[in-house]
């Protein structure tokens, strides 16, 4: 392997960490709020991220509930999502990357994108119900706004795990001919 691509490669591992700390972070923040509100719920419009969800969480503390449930719930699939991308980077080797290993982590990640696509959509959907109660949850579409995005992509990474799993498979019977 040349030494330019062992850097693009090492710049993606360093790219994938800051990006899987920054969304630990992210939900460990709106874990902590989540508690911190279930104790002091006067402090509820002062959220991480200046997200007031007073008028909800007086209107209907199920809603309140339901809705930053869907939202940790992402945050902790996009957490792990990076995790898994994570071990993977670290784990492949590049002069054999067609092993079981490599293919069962892509599959995982495509489970995990479809996970978030699906509950995103679902959160989409159930806040824009919520105008017709006379709750104003636009300040959360910002949690969910991508769902579509995680649909496609979730497909996208399904299709590069079945070639994966297809390149495993050729190189084992290869190996078996040799």
């Amino acid at each position: 392997m040349t030494k330019r691509k062992n850097l693009v490669f090492i710049g993606l591992q360093i790219v994938s960490w800051v990006i899987f700390v920054g969304l630990c972070i992210e939900a460990g923040a709106m874990i902590v709020n989540f508690v911190f509100s279930l104790f002091k719920p006067e402090f509820v419009q002062n959220l991480y991220q200046k997200l007031d969800l007073s008028q909800m969480y007086n209107t209907n503390i199920w809603v309140y509930f339901g809705l930053y449930g869907f939202i940790l719930t992402i945050l902790i699939l996009k957490a792990y999502l990076f995790y898994v991308v994570v071990m993977l980077l670290h784990k492949i080797d590049l002069l054999k990357p067609f092993s079981s290993h490599v293919a069962d982590q892509i599959k995982k990640i495509s489970y995990i994108t479809l996970g978030i696509a699906i509950f995103s959509l679902i959160a989409r959907e159930v806040s824009r119900s919520m105008v017709h109660y006379g709750l104003e949850p636009d300040k959360l579409n910002q949690f969910w706004e991508d769902g579509s995005a995680f649909l496609l992509m979730a497909a996208v990474i399904y299709v590069i795990a079945t070639i994966f799993s297809r390149g495993v498979e050729i190189q084992n019977e290869n190996d078996l001919t040799v």
